[in-house]
């Protein structure tokens, strides 16, 4: 069974920089073909894709308005998915998701967000001063 689980959110300053992380346990672990990444909601506001990854080919997604400024990494020796986030803006708080799911690519998994059978319970990220 696939479990998810994300650490790393909490309060920053605007400006600031955050490192999640996300755990993965169960059948991800195995080096088969998976899409991870990185997805947020803030209250009253649609989930975005913030970043995804492929194992494959490890080809990068990343949101627009994070380009440049987040990077997802794997650390495959410790079946750890991690979103450096450096530049925070002043933003509502909002609860970041780590989801995975078999094939696809990056970009169509963060961007449809279809078919995702499996979601972490979330971290709350807070930027404010």
């Amino acid at each position: 069974q696939v479990q998810l689980v994300e650490s790393g959110g909490g309060l920053v300053q605007p400006g600031g920089s955050l490192r999640l992380s996300c755990a993965t346990s169960g059948f991800l672990t195995d080096p088969d073909f998976y899409v991870i990444g990185w997805f947020r909601q803030a209250p009253g506001k649609e989930r975005e894709g913030v970043s995804c990854i492929s194992s494959r080919d490890g080809n990068e997604y990343y949101e627009d308005s994070v380009k440049g400024r987040f990077t997802i990494a794997r650390d495959n020796a410790k079946n750890t998915v991690y979103l450096q986030m450096n530049s925070l803006p002043p933003d509502a708080p909002a609860v970041y998701y780590c989801a995975a799911r078999w094939h696809g690519t990056g970009q169509a998994m963060c961007t449809a967000q279809l078919n995702i059978p499996f979601w972490g319970h979330g971290t709350l990220v807070t930027v404010s001063s």
